[in-house]
């Protein structure tokens, strides 16, 4: 009897499966199809999976293809896209693997929806390259993925700079942690006379023993006279130390590449400024601002410009402007974005 009703118990959840998925094909197939030119794509380091909608190539040709990470491969893959009559494509926000593929298929005027990894993950079956970018084209097909936001060219650009600046600060301060470091194993107890060894006393007694001053007393005199942490005393004691020649040499070399970073981020500012310009000429005009015709009049051409550039970085830098909007005037919203 326990064998007849497991049996029958089996029978009758295989049959409830199968049932579900019956249920779950014929629910596939009644869903209407938003994007029928839809494409899926995903992306490697080496090679991109593309999947496009099967009546859309001959018979017996493939949907899914493989096209290299090349130049020449990404070229390929956009004009086989533009053959099949895809319209949109679906990507996986893979690392930057996506980047250099986004921009040619968005030059090519395709529509790019970014795909959040993390939304798409959970489809059934095992994972493969092949599978993921069919299941990308089918849900985008059926218009279930959602784009993830991306900013014009312009801001674009602007971003890989001031993320490149970030970077360049980053480094100039272990720059800055290595000379400390030099100067305590040799008991030199300067950042803790001065409130930045980078400043304008701090510059001068770091080149004073680099050049080979050695006497305490010399090295004081050269401090600021607006320097107000330490007297000239408790200065002229804590440069009294072990100047061994190794540390000397880590000192001269952390300097020099601290100064070199500096050059790189102020010609990386210069850039920043020149392209926020770009920006803020583009929306000149009190119409394309839709600025109130009083707010123009009686004001000189600096006002307007201001006024102008401020409005970009709040309209157009939106996904990094509320700090900016908290600092107020122009000048003060430039030295947040030059100087974080």
């Amino acid at each position: 009897m326990k064998a007849k009703a497991c049996k029958a118990k089996a029978k009758h959840s295989h049959s409830s499966k199968r049932g579900v998925k019956i249920a779950a094909r014929r629910g596939a197939e009644g869903m209407e199809i938003v994007n029928p030119h839809a494409g899926g794509i995903d992306c490697g380091a080496q090679e991109h999976y593309v999947a496009v909608p099967p009546q859309s190539v001959e018979s017996g040709e493939p949907f899914v293809r493989c096209f290299s990470a090349f130049t020449e491969g990404l070229d390929a893959l956009v004009e086989w896209l533009k053959a099949c009559g895809v319209t949109t494509v679906a990507i996986e926000s893979t690392g930057v693997y996506w980047i250099a593929l986004c921009q040619k298929l968005e030059a090519a005027g395709i529509e790019v929806f970014l795909v959040n990894a993390r939304h798409v993950r959970h489809v059934p079956g095992r994972k493969t390259d092949v599978k993921d970018c069919q299941w990308l084209q089918r849900l985008h097909s059926f218009g279930l993925l959602s784009a993830s936001f991306r900013p014009e060219d312009a801001i674009c650009r602007l971003r890989s700079l001031q993320r490149h600046r970030l970077n360049l600060v980053s480094t100039a301060g272990a720059e800055i942690q290595h000379m400390q470091k030099a100067l305590q194993q040799m008991n030199l107890h300067l950042h803790h006379v001065v409130s930045d060894i980078t400043g304008v006393s701090g510059l001068r007694i770091l080149d004073a023993i680099l050049a080979g001053q050695r006497d305490a007393g010399q090295l004081a005199k050269l401090r600021d006279h607006r320097v107000y942490k330490s007297t000239l005393a408790q200065m002229e004691a804590a440069l009294v130390g072990d100047y061994r020649p190794e540390h000397l040499f880590v000192l001269g070399q952390s300097l020099q590449a601290y100064r070199f970073y500096q050059t790189r981020t102020q010609e990386c500012d210069a850039e920043i400024e020149r392209l926020l310009q770009q920006l803020a000429e583009r929306f000149e005009s009190s119409s394309a601002l839709g600025l109130p015709e009083h707010a123009t009049q009686n004001q000189s051409n600096g006002q307007r410009n201001e006024d102008c550039l401020n409005r970009v970085l709040a309209n157009i830098c939106f996904d990094f402007c509320l700090p900016l909007l908290r600092q107020g005037p122009l000048h003060q919203s430039r030295h947040f974005l030059l100087h974080p």
